[in-house]
């Protein structure tokens, strides 16, 4: 490279063959370069690697701070950035990398994503249970809840992934829905980790909810031909027999609380009490969910670290101690009263 190349190099430029030298999933890859296209690219991605200044990463940072983009945003560009830098560093164009020590807490703080308490997880499955118009719903839920499956994983299931009779959920795939550029639409990807490979045992109440699917796919006549990239025969379908959409999970989950809290809303009213409602509910928190729910029948954190997928047990101890559920303090404090001696 000659010094008029090394001179003329933009941080757009660093950023390709940063990319380019990595070894990412084609999801990852993908996910990167968008959202590199799409706050980067145009503004400090343009500037000259040998004219950009400590100060002019941190007033992009300041910027994306003021258009109320979230801490974890802001720290997801700050990984493709630092590194790109680096790469000139390597190659002697620029002395030092200039987004050292810039990330500080730039950003909007992230809202924490609580678990339900269990009077809530029981609320919501009996409403659900009980419901005319999401009954069909009630499957769902308990394998989300009795499992943790991310929502990739969940809405990528076949029958082939789910063994009733040795009662054995086989996770080695996820669906995405992403534009590879050719459009938005499903593809196969593998787990992010190893740890995402895994044989997750079922519940009674999770054996109970496939049977329960299996025989709803069949009454509604739903097709089981569609195919993603080799993968049919899915476990949780619209009605055209296509996966359900990761946007749709979420759907369901929002109006279904939506309707348990206007329904509340008029118990309470006729009862004269505060009413009790649902919070915001995600398949991400019924993920968290579900962490918790295991933690608390104190089921070796390991094991429930291995049935999360999650590569660290670290992520797994802080889904868990998220405490805002008063009935776990109150009961964990109790235990204390078997041990203090007056």
């Amino acid at each position: 490279m000659t010094d008029t190349q090394c001179k003329n190099m933009t941080l757009n430029d660093l950023f390709e063959i940063h990319m380019d030298t990595r070894k990412l999933a084609e999801s990852t890859q993908a996910n990167y370069r968008r959202m590199w296209n799409s706050l980067v690219r145009n503004e400090l991605g343009q500037m000259k690697v040998v004219q950009v200044r400590t100060s002019h990463v941190r007033l992009f940072y300041s910027r994306l701070s003021k258009q109320k983009y979230s801490h974890s945003t802001i720290k997801f560009l700050h990984n493709m950035i630092l590194p790109s830098f680096e790469v000139a560093v390597d190659d002697d164009i620029i002395r030092k990398n200039p987004a050292k020590r810039t990330l500080g807490d730039y950003g909007e703080p992230e809202k924490k994503r609580t678990a339900l308490s269990f009077d809530q997880q029981k609320n919501l499955l009996n409403y659900v249970k009980n419901s005319e118009v999401f009954h069909i719903y009630l499957p769902l839920l308990q394998v989300m809840i009795g499992t943790g499956l991310r929502c990739g994983e969940l809405i990528g299931l076949t029958w082939k992934d789910v063994d009733l009779k040795t009662r054995t959920v086989y996770v080695n795939h996820q669906l995405i829905y992403k534009n590879y550029g050719d459009g938005c639409d499903f593809h196969v990807t593998m787990p992010k980790t190893e740890a995402g490979i895994r044989e997750i045992p079922m519940s009674k109440m999770v054996a109970k909810a496939f049977e329960t699917q299996r025989r709803l796919n069949f009454q509604m006549g739903i097709p089981r031909d569609v195919k993603i990239e080799g993968l049919s025969n899915f476990v949780f379908m619209s009605r055209s027999g296509r996966p359900m959409m990761p946007t749709t999970v979420n759907f369901i989950l929002r109006d279904i609380v939506k309707a348990y809290n206007e329904e509340e809303n008029e118990r309470a009213k006729r009862e004269r009490r505060k009413p009790e409602e649902l919070p915001h509910i995600s398949a991400h928190i019924l993920r968290h969910t579900a962490c918790t729910r295991m933690a608390e029948t104190d089921l070796d954190m390991k094991v429930v670290q291995y049935v999360m997928g999650h590569a660290n047990i670290s992520v797994t101890m802080e889904v868990y101690n998220h405490i805002t559920d008063r009935s776990r303090i109150e009961k964990e404090i109790a235990k204390m009263d078997l041990v203090q001696i007056m």
